[in-house]
């Protein structure tokens, strides 16, 4: 067990070095740089930027050197606990992330954990209870959680909000709050505000995986072991979930690898429509803006998620499924 784990923590390192190799390198495809979207910004606000003046932005955030080089020096920054000086901020990333980096992971975290509380008991019902009315009410939903976007279903919510609550849903804290320094208080409003953007970041990876739980769950109970079990005299309730719903489980818990950088990722619109302090919005700008280091170091982030979501899917899958142990051993 352990040595599995070892293995795949290397491995990990070394994916997440690939990636930085690979966001660095992505970032730098759009032609231009940051100082041509700086002169067309300063352009389109009637303001003139001399050849003098654009040379030497180039030369103070090292622009005119060859990528490897600037990846190099990028990297050198990195070991050092510093990702760089973000162009359109004039400022060092990591004070522009700041709390945004936690919010998301926050967010990301409880509209997972939203999506696995509400997806397992209802794919489990859903199966056992097969062309039931609640199978069809919970097939339904998924279809509705499946095709609704996420940034529409936002727009909803809000609006209902203002009509008949009279209240803005929006965001993660009261204005009060906003700028205050932590505290038990403001970490109350945030939990206070947190279940909106969890369940519409949640509702479309819910009703996927109410499907794949209740088709996994399906398959495994037609199988000639389920029907040995019940043969002894076993309860239903024992049968169902000591081997099928554990073997049901595997696709179940290997898609966290790639569900925590699809809520950050796939937040951007919800985080612009909902007013959401999270990194979405600044990776859109820093994008728009082609501020390398900026979102260079998001992009390597939600890498990171991924690699980390991928690690702890291969742990849980080895807790799960015996089968896989033994394959290790």
């Amino acid at each position: 067990m352990l040595a599995y784990i070892g293995r795949r923590a290397l491995l990990a390192v070394f994916t997440v070095w690939a990636i930085s190799v690979l966001s660095f390198a992505i970032i730098q495809l759009p032609p231009g740089d940051y100082v041509t979207s700086y002169i067309a910004q300063m352009a389109s606000m009637g303001s003139v930027v001399s050849d003098e003046e654009a040379q030497n932005l180039r030369i103070q955030y090292g622009l005119g050197q060859p990528i490897y080089i600037q990846y190099l020096k990028w990297m050198k920054l990195m070991v050092a606990g510093n990702f760089g000086m973000s162009m359109e901020w004039r400022r060092p990333v990591t004070e522009v992330i700041g709390d945004r980096l936690w919010l998301t992971i926050v967010v990301a975290l409880a509209s997972l954990l939203l999506t696995w509380v509400l997806a397992l008991p209802i794919g489990i019902y859903s199966a056992v209870r097969q062309y039931s009315p609640g199978d069809y009410v919970a097939t339904f939903i998924g279809f509705i959680g499946l095709a609704v976007p996420n940034f529409l279903l936002a727009l909803v919510i809000l609006y209902f909000g203002f009509v008949f609550f009279n209240a803005n849903i929006g965001g993660l804290f009261t204005p009060d709050f906003q700028d205050a320094p932590w505290g038990l208080a403001k970490v109350w409003d945030l939990a206070k505000h947190l279940p909106v953007p969890a369940l519409i970041l949640g509702l479309a990876g819910t009703a996927q995986q109410i499907r794949i739980m209740r088709a996994n769950l399906l398959d495994e109970l037609r199988k000639p072991y389920v029907v040995t079990a019940r043969s002894k005299g076993l309860s239903e309730l024992r049968v169902i979930l000591k081997y099928p719903v554990r073997v049901a489980l595997n696709p179940f818990a290997s898609t966290i690898g790639y569900t925590l950088p699809y809520i950050v990722s796939g937040s951007i619109i919800v985080s612009l429509v909902l007013g959401l302090p999270t990194v979405g919005p600044l990776l859109l700008k820093a994008l728009i803006a082609q501020d390398m280091f900026l979102a260079g170091t998001i992009v390597l982030l939600l890498g990171v998620m991924t690699v980390i979501g991928t690690l702890i899917s291969d742990i849980l899958l080895v807790w799960v499924d015996p089968r896989i142990r033994l394959e290790e051993t």
